[in-house]
Order: C-alpha cells, then sequence, then structure tokens
C-alpha cells in the first residue's frame, strides 16, 4: 500500500464516519466481534454494533469506532506514512507504544475540529502477538468522540476498551453471509479464503496449495457491457489479468448463465510453478454489473474436474 494510497484511505475512511446515524442495540460487556471480521472489542456501556460500518457507534453522543481487518503487509506503510511524523489535522498530539493482551501497536492521541464540532481522537495500529494463531492480520482501530462526549468516553474508559481487542481466526460462515451472492453447491471443493472485494477463492482438497489443486475463484465486479460483442472482449480482457503464464484461448462463446447473458471462455496455461493446466471463465452478465467463475486443475484428470466446476457454477446465484 503506498503513502499517496494510505492518505487517501484514511481520508476517505474518516470522512465516512462524519454525520452516520443507527438504530440502538444491546450492547455486551463481554468481547464483540463485528459481523466476518477477525477484530473485536469489549465496547464501553452505549456502543453498539454498527449498521453502516464494521465496528461500534454511539448515535446519541455521536461516538464511532471503526475497525479495519488487514493484512500484515499494510502494517508497515501505514505506520510510515499515517503514523509518522507528520499528522495533519491534529492538536495536542501524542504517540505512543500500546502493548495489549492479544497484540502490540502504536497509539495516537490528538484534538481535531470538523464542521465546527471539537473531537477527541485515538488511532491505535496493531498486530497479532507472534505467538497468535492468528496469521496475516494487522488492524486500525479509529474511535473518535465529540468534546460534549468525554465525560462519558474519558480516555480511561477508551483505552481500556482498545486494551480489550481481540483476534481469532477467519469466521467463514459470517463472511460467506456477507457475500453479495450464494454458493449452493460446492461440488467437493471447500471455502479457502473470502475475499474482503467481494470474492472467495475455494480449493480441492485438505492443502490450500493453489500450485498443486484445483481452485476456483468466484467474484463480482460492475461495469458490465450491454451488446454480444462487447461482452466477448470484456471477457477475454479479464481473462488476460489472471497470473498464469502462456495462456492460450481453445474456445469462447457466448451462452447462457444461469438464466442470463454470459460468456464461456476455455484455455489452457502453465499454473503458479510452471505446470500445465486447463482453465475455464464463465462471466454472468447483469445489470451494471457481473459474476465471474474461474476454475483452474491439472490438465490429466480436466474431464471429471470441468464437470463438478460446472456444477459449482449451476449453484451461484446473487443474493
Amino acid at each position: 500500500m503506498s503513502r499517496p494510497l494510505c492518505h487517501r484511505f484514511l481520508a476517505a475512511l474518516f470522512a465516512t464516519l462524519a454525520g452516520l446515524t443507527i438504530a440502538a442495540l444491546p450492547a455486551s460487556a463481554q468481547v464483540t466481534f463485528p459481523p466476518g471480521l477477525r477484530i473485536g472489542l469489549e465496547p464501553p456501556a452505549g456502543l453498539v454494533l454498527s449498521k453502516r460500518f464494521p465496528g461500534f457507534e454511539d448515535d446519541n453522543n455521536k461516538v464511532v469506532v471503526a475497525i479495519l481487518d488487514l493484512p500484515t503487509r499494510a502494517y508497515e506503510d501505514i505506520e510510515r506514512s499515517a503514523f509518522g511524523k507528520e499528522q495533519t489535522g491534529l492538536t495536542d498530539l501524542k504517540r505512543e507504544s500500546f502493548p495489549f493482551a492479544s497484540g502490540i501497536g502504536f497509539l495516537i492521541t490528538g484534538k481535531a475540529e470538523e464542521n465546527g464540532v471539537k473531537l477527541q481522537k485515538w488511532f491505535l495500529l496493531a498486530s497479532a502477538a507472534p505467538t497468535s494463531e492468528v496469521k496475516d492480520l494487522a488492524v486500525l482501530v479509529n474511535v473518535q468522540a465529540p468534546e460534549a462526549a468525554l465525560a462519558t468516553y474519558t480516555d480511561a474508559v477508551i483505552r481500556k476498551m482498545l486494551a480489550s481487542v481481540t483476534f481469532r481466526t477467519a469466521p467463514i460462515a459470517e463472511q460467506l453471509g456477507l457475500l453479495p451472492f450464494k454458493i449452493n453447491e460446492l461440488a467437493g471443493f471447500r471455502v479457502m479464503q473470502v475475499l474482503p472485494q467481494g470474492g472467495v477463492i475455494l480449493i480441492d482438497g485438505p492443502v490450500d496449495d493453489m500450485s498443486k489443486n484445483t481452485y476456483v475463484i468466484v467474484s463480482v465486479g460492475r461495469g458490465a457491457p450491454e451488446t454480444p460483442d462487447e461482452r466477448g472482449k470484456f471477457a477475454r480482457e479479464l481473462l488476460s489479468n489472471a497470473p498464469l503464464r502462456g495462456l492460450g484461448v481453445t474456445s469462447a462463446e457466448a451462452m447462457r448463465i444461469g438464466g442470463g447473458q454470459g460468456y464461456e471462455i476455455r484455455a489452457k496455461a502453465q499454473g503458479l510453478q510452471g505446470e500445465p493446466v486447463n482453465l475455464v471463465q464463465w462471466v454472468r452478465f447483469g445489470s451494471g454489473g457481473f459474476l465471474r467463475v474461474i476454475g483452474v486443475g491439472p490438465d490429466a484428470s480436466w474431464d471429471g474436474i470441468f464437470t463438478r466446476l460446472r456444477a459449482l457454477r449451476d449453484g451461484v446465484e446473487p443474493r
């Protein structure tokens, strides 16, 4: 993640937090995990799960706690850019190490004024402890409270909440429930990873090794073309971005998929370690968007794999 990207990302996040409203839900005194996240905490009384973003909020007091579940590789970039010496928009700025039971991080606190409202802000950037079972996880927690709410949400209360940050392994069932599509037929494949962009990787076998096992990627996107000629070109451009060498198309045709307009491309290529593989890509077009299923497997057993891939494809439907 580049420095400009980090700054834009954080700016967009903080802008999103302004003016959010939500109906109250019962608060919990124990660690609560927002749906699909690997990160939870103990929210103090008044903070409830948000329906607008991953985290918690107190609508009456306009207090928000936004949680970002990030890959470990983002930690150093964010620390260097967003947690560096220059922190625009904050006064009374303080930086400190912030160890807690589940990991260690950095805490930034400061004051700001937005739209005439004086705010106190806390930013915790942390990662799981090396001994944790949770891998490839960093977390950015942003807390902001108006000056009028500080009698309730004191610095001690917020620090206690941040010290309760807890990590868990990926909640696959919850994450699948957040996807814009359902997979009604796994055809013997299992879920390997749910992608934050709205997709899922499925794999054949017990080992998460995409270079040795057949895998399937199901995802959605925007910007579906409207005419048949444009759809074929669009599908070919999608396939050209696959991380495979020596890609050679063997067939390509328009077809009906799930009752809608679709396009199938079959091809041969070299896999992640140079092994010969076959692949198929189906793109199902909808109003303003598309659903994509791409399956990759070894050439020697492709006929049986293809039958299973087609069954999986037919079991995918938009929510």
